[in-house]
């Protein structure tokens, strides 16, 4: 049985287009003290002290299209008791105050199937600090690392990942239609929320898997750019 979604996206490069425009808000909250590489090291031998080696990490948002640290192996993988969840409001990176946006997270309950992405062995130091810094941010986001139940090939394990039920951040419990209704409105330093969606979507799709979720929220934020004016989008690209 093939795990394979309907064949085409809605949302496309053409659309995510549209809807993204060049925004100077900011990257980070101005109340949070960034990690440097001393709090990197030490928070990764926490994480992974007495863990067995290559480190594995699953991924199912954006780490599965750009994981920005060296891959040994890519193994689909399922995460037991999780699901995906645009959950985590955004006033920066990919939003302002003004277009929140949204970010993917996991809750508990279900199932989610993503990838286990090993660290290529010899390069732990760098890859993870590398997906430390990127993941976690600042001391205020520290504590959403964590190692959950994932299936491989029929076996069980542990795997690292991050904001698996997110502390210390917003969080929001929007219908699928509010979601998509902001994340085709969201802005911010680091990009729209329409590609964040539209990169997890392809690389989902990359990887032979097909998310329920993902797949209606990918169409319903295609309609919703569909349905602007032309004007609105010109107006749009000019702020």
């Amino acid at each position: 049985m093939s795990d394979a979604g309907p064949s085409q996206l809605r949302l496309t490069d053409a659309l995510v287009q549209r809807a993204t425009r060049a925004v100077d808000g900011p990257r980070y909250r101005d109340e949070w003290h960034l990690l440097d590489d001393a709090d990197l090291d030490k928070l990764a031998d926490q994480l992974t002290r007495n863990r067995p080696l290559p480190v594995p990490i699953f991924a199912y948002g954006s780490l599965i299209w750009n994981p920005g640290f060296a891959v040994s192996a890519s193994r689909r993988a399922t995460a037991i008791g999780w699901h995906r969840q645009f959950s985590i409001a955004l006033d920066h990176f990919r939003g302002t105050a003004e277009h929140p946006g949204l970010m993917l997270a996991l809750a508990s309950g279900g199932k989610c199937e993503g990838l286990i992405l090993e660290v290529a062995p010899g390069t732990e130091q760098e890859s993870l600090r590398a997906v430390l810094k990127r993941e976690l941010v600042a001391h205020e986001l520290a504590a959403n690392a964590r190692w959950i139940e994932v299936e491989v090939d029929g076996k069980r394990s542990e795997a690292l990942t991050f904001y698996a039920d997110p502390i210390d951040v917003p969080l929001t419990n929007l219908t699928v239609g509010d979601q998509a209704r902001l994340l085709a409105r969201a802005n911010g330093a680091a990009g729209s929320g329409s590609e964040y969606l539209l990169r997890t979507a392809q690389g989902l799709e990359a990887a032979g898997i097909h998310d329920p979720y993902i797949w209606e929220l990918q169409d319903l934020v295609a309609a919703e750019i569909e349905s602007w004016p032309a004007e609105q989008v010109r107006t749009s690209s000019q702020h």
